[in-house]
């Protein structure tokens, strides 16, 4: 499956400034207005783990009010194909690796990360609801962390790759450390955002069941490692980077099970060293351009 351009296909990227989710006339006013063939729902509020220890019940109204919102806006404009997300982070912190898709329900998720959790798990039984009661061709995919240029690089949402790639370029001057949260030990899959895109334009086309599916990457990193890794791309001593054992480190590995997907689609992932790099070029050639950015 190639990456790239899809001749004959127009893309409508609206920002939260023009498109309020939050808000359900103006979603329905949108979707009206353009009526696409297709919608892919990646918005959400999301963020770092202090995020969501800060404002539990802030993360967990918005995402739910966003996706009740713009599954009743597709549902009134009888949009052909909705694509849900789901997240990594919302199954059973005890499931078993690498976590399949029906685990989802078996189990609580890990307490810092809860109220996200509970809000992206509700989309599983909100597709099957809506398939069943309205006849609407609806799918879900789970991704796991992503990185590309248009990550979140705000100190105050970004995941932490992000977070890492900006607090280090701001400060690789001198010899100051360089913190990273807890002891770099936690182990995540990472995809390059590109990859999700040619994977969500992958299940718009050829993937029509109510099965949720895990699409991201089945390689990890360690925190430490992708700390060396951002340190080596900006050629920084990674002998500044200290780690901050008082912070909260999140769930130590939550890998996801991506052979469903993977057996239909034969889909092949950017290395996660490749997709660091690439984002960090980016984000390098580019600061502190607002427009090119997300900071």
């Amino acid at each position: 499956m190639s990456r790239g351009e899809y001749p004959g296909r127009e893309f409508i990227f609206p920002a939260s400034k023009e498109l309020n989710l939050l808000d359900f006339a103006s979603a329905m006013a949108y979707v009206e207005n353009f009526r696409p063939d297709a919608i892919i729902h990646f918005a959400a509020i999301s963020g770092g783990i202090q995020l969501t220890i800060d404002h539990p019940a802030s993360v967990m109204r918005d995402n739910v009010i966003m996706n009740f919102n713009i599954l009743e806006a597709a549902r009134v404009s009888h949009t052909p194909k909705l694509l849900m997300t789901l997240s990594g982070g919302m199954y059973p912190m005890n499931a078993h690796i690498p976590i399949k898709e029906e685990a989802i329900h078996d189990g609580y998720p890990h307490e810092s990360n809860y109220s996200y959790a509970f809000a992206k798990r509700l989309v599983d039984p909100m597709i099957k609801a809506y398939r069943k009661e309205f006849g609407m061709d609806i799918i879900g995919i789970v991704p796991d962390a992503i990185v590309g240029p248009r990550s979140n690089f705000n100190p105050s949402a970004s995941t932490a790759i992000s977070a890492l790639i900006r607090r280090f370029y701001e400060n690789r001057e001198g010899d100051s450390p360089l913190v990273v949260w807890g002891d770099g030990s936690p182990l995540r899959q990472v995809t390059f955002s590109e990859d999700i895109g040619s994977v969500a334009i992958w299940c718009i086309d050829n993937y029509s069941d109510p099965q949720i599916l895990n699409v991201g990457t089945m390689e990890e990193i360690s925190i430490k490692d992708a700390a060396h890794a951002i340190a080596e791309y900006m050629d920084i001593d990674k002998e500044r980077i200290i780690f901050d054992l008082t912070k909260p480190v999140g769930q130590h590995r939550k890998a996801m099970d991506n052979s469903r997907f993977v057996s239909l689609s034969h889909f092949t992932y950017t290395p996660i060293r490749e997709a660091i790099r690439k984002t960090v070029e980016y984000f390098i050639e580019h600061y502190p351009d607002s427009e090119k950015l997300r900071l």
